[in-house]
């Protein structure tokens, strides 16, 4: 089973705060969504880092399945509160019990209000972890006395808010079992030359844009490490709005490459042999495609 960012779901979280932030109100935000097998179903989980002078947190959505209700959990992240960055919650999803725990003493951050390395955050039901957000898997289950879910969880979408002059960093890993990608923007909008862009990948650049005041929209597929991915670019607001006013938009979008679109056509070819099956998908923990890509909405705020 394979999700996709052209759902609807994630076309609300690419939307929904875009609209009303302003480098007044401008905070260092990523948003992560997963696909989870919790309690016997297939759900859609959030996970919201934010960043600003005053706080730091992580806020945790778990959509119901019997309403449109979302269940939440916050999680503190401040400096000062140094007694909560290891630590548990439990909230209650569709009648469920769902314990959450973080280690986040040692977690290693480079400017993003999501940490790379050295931390983990589990959900756990019924003694299964469903997510594990991190790299320190072996401390989860040592901790929690838990065993891995019998579905792999996996993440189909995130969106990224960055802030800063001429230059924005992020890191996204476009399949599960892959490396993360480092991906940077670097641009010269002002002074006597031209303005122009570079897109960077894994330290290579891979697109390149001068006079990008007529050009300050538009895409191109690269391939990164045999993986084709298509890349989508709107500055205008760079160039023709006051700064801070608004941000730059991109997306990467990771496409198929040929022996995935092979094992593909033969996963078809096997669904329609077995079409008359009665499970349901929405229940099977059997139906994670080791396929499933995860697209990047990265929203560049320049300061000047």
């Amino acid at each position: 089973m394979d999700f996709y960012v052209t759902s609807k779901e994630a076309t609300q979280a690419s939307q929904g705060d875009d609209s009303s932030m302003s480098t007044k109100t401008a905070q260092s935000t990523v948003t992560c969504m997963y696909q989870i097998y919790l309690g016997g179903h297939w759900r859609t989980v959030t996970a919201v880092w934010n960043k600003n002078m005053m706080n730091h947190s992580l806020n945790i959505f778990v959509d119901s399945i019997e309403s449109n209700h979302r269940h939440h959990c916050r999680i503190d992240l401040a400096p000062w509160h140094f007694w909560g960055k290891k630590s548990y919650k439990t909230f209650e999803v569709d009648g469920l019990q769902v314990d959450v725990y973080w280690d986040l003493r040692s977690a290693r951050f480079s400017g993003s209000p999501e940490p790379y390395s050295d931390f983990y955050v589990a959900m756990i039901c019924e003694e299964e972890v469903g997510l594990l957000i991190g790299d320190m898997e072996s401390k989860v289950y040592k901790r929690t006395k838990s065993h891995p879910c019998a579905a792999d969880a996996h993440m189909f979408f995130k969106k990224e808010h960055v802030i800063g002059k001429k230059s924005f960093t992020t890191k996204v890993k476009f399949e599960k079992h892959r490396k993360d990608y480092d991906i940077l923007v670097e641009s010269s909008t002002s002074g006597a030359n031209d303005p122009e862009m570079c897109i960077t990948i894994d330290g290579v650049v891979q697109i390149h844009i001068t006079n990008l005041q007529w050009k300050f929209r538009g895409n191109q597929t690269v391939l990164v490490h045999k993986q084709p991915i298509e890349v989508f670019w709107d500055v205008h607001a760079w160039l023709f709005l006051s700064p801070g006013s608004n941000h730059g938009s991109f997306s990467f979008k990771p496409g198929q490459t040929k022996s995935e679109s092979d094992k593909e056509d033969d996963s078809q070819d096997g669904t329609k042999e077995n079409n008359d099956s009665s499970i349901s998908k929405h229940h099977s923990p059997c139906i994670s495609s080791s396929t499933t890509h995860c697209c990047l909405f990265l929203y560049a705020w320049k300061i000047e």
